[in-house]
């Protein structure tokens, strides 16, 4: 059964309907700082999962200037405690306008720590044991 929320309040990140995978709610507090970042690696750690999902908007804009160095305080956190992250959504309006954000985001694509993808599909296409699973009820 659904948990209620209060109006106005935001639904908690849940384990997503995919094994060892953290998705985070599109409509939960923006993440901008380490303290952002050790949040969601908790709610990991008490889920066990080993990947958090989180949606391109809840990324503060401070994320996509490389120069303020958020995003890579936020990503050494979850490197640190050996989690992945996979940033989901539509990011081209942040890479066009950086050569560094585009070769960044090209670089951690190759990995498998970091990546940034258009949709929860093509996520699932990139773990192993995703591949082919059918798509959760909506």
């Amino acid at each position: 059964m659904p948990e209620h929320h209060p109006p106005g309040e935001s639904a908690p990140d849940t384990p997503a309907p995919m094994p060892g995978v953290l998705l985070c709610e599109a409509d939960g507090p923006p993440v901008r700082t380490e303290r952002d970042a050790l949040d969601l690696i908790g709610d990991a750690w008490y889920h066990r999962a080993q990947l958090v999902v989180i949606p391109a908007d809840r990324l503060h804009e401070d994320f996509w200037r490389l120069s303020t160095r958020v995003a890579g305080e936020i990503i050494q956190k979850f490197a640190n405690y050996r989690i992945k992250v996979a940033v989901i959504g539509d990011i081209s309006r942040h890479v066009s306008s950086s050569t560094a954000l585009r070769d960044w985001v090209r670089e951690a694509n190759r990995g498998d720590e970091l990546w940034f993808l258009p949709s929860l599909e093509a996520l699932r296409e990139r773990l192993p044991d995703q591949r082919g699973a059918a798509a959760p009820p909506a």
